[in-house]
């Protein structure tokens, strides 16, 4: 199994990646799979050019994956542009079938939907399969993220087993 973390904060290997690392590992532990890591700032140059190969590259990347894990900051109560471009690149119903594991950070509870209200919505329309609730993780918890993982996981990994357990 490969699991996919696609990061879209502007800012390289900040705490939406160390929390994206985090899930996408949970998620690829329980069918002893790998994980890749895309950091969309390192092509952010790129997203709005139509023949961009790199972008390309990393779609494809993404469509093939078994699971993908979807990470932004939260920025004005939503996703970053920057993930939003990215997955503006699919065709409607462009992750068919591709399990997905939408998360955000925040720095306060007040934005906590918006993990459901803002970037749920894109993947849906994206037709990705999302079995579970999103993850929100407020700033004020990542001293505590092994925790906040582990109640997050208690909850979301009965729903996803069943995707992530091969077919023999």
């Amino acid at each position: 199994m490969r699991v996919v973390a696609v990061v879209g904060n502007p800012k390289r290997g900040g705490r939406t990646t160390t929390v994206a690392e985090r899930v996408a590992a949970q998620v690829a532990s329980t069918a002893s799979g790998t994980v890749e890591v895309l950091e969309l700032s390192d092509i952010a140059s790129e997203l709005f050019s139509p023949t961009a190969p790199i972008v390309g590259e990393w779609t494809a990347r993404v469509r093939s994956a078994d699971a993908a894990v979807f990470a932004s900051p939260t920025y004005k109560a939503g996703l970053t542009g920057l993930l939003k471009a990215f997955l503006d690149r699919y065709d409607t119903n462009g992750l068919s079938g591709l399990l997905a594991v939408p998360v955000m950070l925040g720095a306060g509870p007040h934005h906590a939907l918006a993990v459901e209200t803002s970037l749920r919505p894109v993947l849906t329309e994206l037709a990705a399969v999302m079995p579970t609730k999103g993850l929100y993780v407020l700033d004020s918890d990542l001293d505590s993220l092994d925790h906040a993982l582990e109640t997050w996981w208690s909850l979301a990994e009965p729903a996803l087993r069943p995707w992530l357990t091969p077919i023999t």
